[in-house]
């Protein structure tokens, strides 16, 4: 950060966001909360499920046996580890998840997606499918969702360049493939 030409206000370091800059970021912030509060109160009313419940279930519904370490959970979805521990906790009070020390490593707490968790995430996923279907795709023309697609895997590329926290265990750039 550095200070403007008088002595002012710091400025960023690569200058303010220009205004084509500034009208995509706000609009993303605006789809973004707005998109966050309706998918959280249809689940909530639909299925006594929080957005970040569905997360979690979901990441662990593609996981091998349904089961992942906690480390990669969080890796995975994207929350710090102690936040992914303290939420599975909650949800596996509700037996959603269930959560035990691997038999390989006994440093390492694994968290398992129950059958009532399955059950739960699958009645949940059809009403969740059709909000998503209804206030984002319906209000997106067909032709910008493959550059939209490539636009947001290439922000999320950079994040995870960028960003602090570790990138998903299977994660590689969109396109790139361990196939020679």
């Amino acid at each position: 950060m550095s200070r403007n030409s008088n002595g002012g206000a710091p400025v960023p370091e690569g200058g303010w966001l220009d205004s084509q800059q500034q009208r995509a970021w706000l609009a993303y912030i605006r789809v973004q909360l707005r998109l966050t509060y309706e998918m959280n109160r249809q689940l909530q009313s639909d299925s006594d499920l929080s957005l970040p419940d569905y997360d979690v279930l979901t990441a662990l519904s593609v996981a091998d046996r349904g089961l992942m370490p906690i480390k990669v959970l969080a890796a995975q979805i994207g929350w710090e580890r102690s936040r992914v521990s303290h939420h599975v906790r909650r949800m596996a009070q509700r037996d959603l998840v269930s959560c035990s020390l691997s038999t390989s490593d006994r440093r390492v707490t694994e968290v398992r997606l129950t059958r009532h968790g399955r059950r739960v995430l699958e009645d949940a996923a059809v009403g969740h499918v059709e909000l998503v279907r209804r206030l984002f795709f319906d209000g997106l023309p067909r032709e910008l969702e493959g550059p939209l697609s490539q636009a947001l895997e290439s922000v999320y590329t950079n994040i995870i360049a960028q960003g602090t926290l570790p990138p998903p265990v299977d994660w590689r750039p969109h396109g790139v493939s361990d196939r020679p």
